[in-house]
């Protein structure tokens, strides 16, 4: 794929104070805006949303601006493809019908630029997580979310927001033991043919380059504002800097 390919994650769009939250969107958006007719595709890598859920007939309305803008770099031919976080995995059809974004539920391999590609959000793919992994089958059922389809936005949005806040604050203060999660995260997937591995949920930013791969850790859009660019083959990882 020619021209430079993009990848980010961990915005949690909705998270913390309004004030905040308006300010890290409207950084969020002018990134987005500065792809526009220069890069060859975008890669959401999870949790864009702190909360997402999609209604039969609703949508949360405080989103509207990034999903435009997401609809606006679809519309100019980009591809967009976003992998479901912990946060907002109960996504329905609406990204990809009404926007055209590809949704990829499960890790994602793929060549780019005569590299070998491991993607996943993060969550649920390191020793410990059994727990996680049980209740994500369990959030994921179907009769679930039928049930809570029978709350009321007004109410069911904001109830989870406050459970998705807690959840995120408790990982956001773990030091990120960068040797356990290669051993556990990268070091696997080298041995299965890929020599670059990709993963975001740990809110911390890590590039580790060896012989064997690289091994990234996208950060997030709380605290770092980071990214990873793949340009001519190389990676980069970045920091976006708002226009003065």
């Amino acid at each position: 794929m020619p021209g430079a390919v993009y990848f980010f994650s961990d915005a949690h769009l909705g998270a913390g104070p309004p004030g905040e939250d308006a300010a890290r969107e409207r950084r969020l958006l002018e990134f987005l805006g500065s792809l526009e007719g220069r890069a060859a595709a975008l890669y959401v890598v999870g949790d864009l949303f702190d909360f997402w859920f999609e209604y039969r007939t609703a949508i949360p309305r405080r989103h509207f601006q990034v999903l435009t803008a997401l609809g606006r770099l679809r519309a100019g031919g980009m591809p967009v493809t976003y992998l479901g976080g912990n946060h907002d995995f109960w996504i329905g059809d609406f990204l990809q019908k009404e926007l055209g974004v590809e949704v990829r539920e499960n890790p994602l391999s793929l060549t780019l630029q005569g590299r070998h590609l491991w993607i996943h959000h993060g969550d649920g793919i390191v020793g410990g997580d059994l727990g996680y992994r049980m209740l994500k089958k369990v959030l994921r059922n179907p009769a679930c979310i039928a049930l809570y389809r029978l709350v009321h936005p007004d109410l069911g949005i904001p109830f989870a927001e406050w459970v998705s806040g807690w959840s995120r604050h408790s990982r956001d203060e773990r030091p990120l033991d960068a040797a356990w999660l290669r051993r556990e995260v990268a070091e696997p997937r080298f041995r299965e043919g890929f020599d670059t591995v990709m993963i975001g949920h740990f809110h911390h930013m890590l590039e580790d380059r060896s012989a064997a791969g690289e091994f990234f850790v996208l950060g997030d859009w709380i605290r770092h504002y980071s990214y990873l660019v793949l340009e001519n083959g190389v990676f980069r990882m970045e920091t976006f800097r708002s226009a003065p």
